[in-house]
C-alpha cells in the first residue's frame, strides 16, 4: 500500500535524479574554468573546491533562497516569490551564470507543467509571467511534488537537502569529466559533501533577506574567463 509519506519521498527522488530533462550535465559553475587554471587537479582538490562551493555559494545564495521560496509557496504568496526571482537575476555576475539559472528554470517549469499543470503551480506563477529562475522553479517543483500537507518544518528541511544533493552529484559528474577523475574518487567526493551538507542546510535556513549573499568574487572572475575559453565541455 503506497502511503502519503511514500509519495513524498519518492517525489524528493526524483527531483533529485540527474536525469532530470533540465540540462544540469551541461554546466560546471566555474569548475571548469578552475581545472583550466589549474587550481583543480586531483581528488584533494576538487573535493576541496566543491566543499567551499557549497558552503559559499549554495548555502549563502541558492539553498537560501528556497528555503525562502518554499515558505512563501506554503503561504501562496506570488509577489514574495518574484521578489526572491529578481534576487537571483540581480546576482548573477556573469553571462553564463545568469544563462543557466534562466535555462534550468525555465526547463524546470516546462517538466513541471508537461505533468500536471494544476492549480497547485499555477497561481502562485502563472504561466503569462517569464519563467522563474533556477532556485525558485526548484521550489515550486519542490512544493508542488510534496503537496499542501507536507510536514512543515520537516517537510522543507527534506526538500533543501533534496535540492543539496541534486546539485552535488551533478558537479561530482562535472568533475568527473573535466579533471578528469575516477568513478570512486567522484564517490569519495559525494561522501565528504553528504558530510557537509546538513551544516549547509542549516545556514541557509537561518538566512534572511538582510543576510543571503552571494559575494564570491573568484567564481565571477572565473565565470567571465570561462565564455572566452578555447575550448570547453561545458557551458560554464
Amino acid at each position: 500500500m503506497t502511503t502519503a509519506t511514500d509519495q513524498r519521498q519518492l517525489s524528493l527522488l526524483w527531483l533529485a535524479s540527474p536525469a532530470l530533462p533540465i540540462g544540469g550535465f551541461s554546466y560546471s559553475e566555474g569548475l571548469e574554468a578552475a581545472v583550466h587554471a589549474g587550481w583543480v587537479h586531483d581528488e584533494p582538490s576538487a573535493s576541496d573546491w566543491l566543499s567551499g562551493q557549497l558552503a559559499l555559494s549554495q548555502a549563502r545564495a541558492d539553498l537560501a533562497v528556497i528555503a525562502a521560496a518554499l515558505a512563501a509557496c506554503r503561504a501562496g504568496d506570488g509577489p514574495r516569490l518574484q521578489a526572491l526571482d529578481e534576487w537571483v537575476r540581480q546576482t548573477r555576475e556573469t553571462a553564463e551564470l545568469r544563462l543557466q539559472t534562466e535555462q534550468m528554470g525555465r526547463s524546470l517549469m516546462e517538466w513541471l507543467r508537461s505533468l500536471d499543470a494544476d492549480a497547485a503551480v499555477l497561481p502562485l506563477w502563472p504561466a503569462a509571467w517569464r519563467s522563474p529562475t533556477y532556485p525558485v522553479a526548484y521550489a515550486l517543483a519542490l512544493h508542488h511534488r510534496l503537496g499542501a500537507d507536507a510536514p512543515w518544518p520537516q517537510a522543507q528541511r527534506d526538500a533543501l537537502l533534496t535540492a543539496a544533493f541534486a546539485w552535488a552529484e551533478n558537479m561530482v559528474q562535472a568533475a568527473i569529466k573535466a579533471v578528469p577523475l575516477g568513478q570512486s574518487a567522484g564517490q569519495r567526493i559525494i561522501a565528504r559533501l553528504c558530510q557537509d551538507i546538513p551544516a549547509a542546510i542549516d545556514a541557509a535556513l537561518a538566512a534572511t533577506d538582510a543576510t543571503r549573499q552571494s559575494f564570491a568574487p573568484m567564481l565571477a572572475i572565473l565565470s567571465a574567463r570561462h565564455e572566452t575559453q578555447y575550448s570547453r565541455l561545458f557551458r560554464s
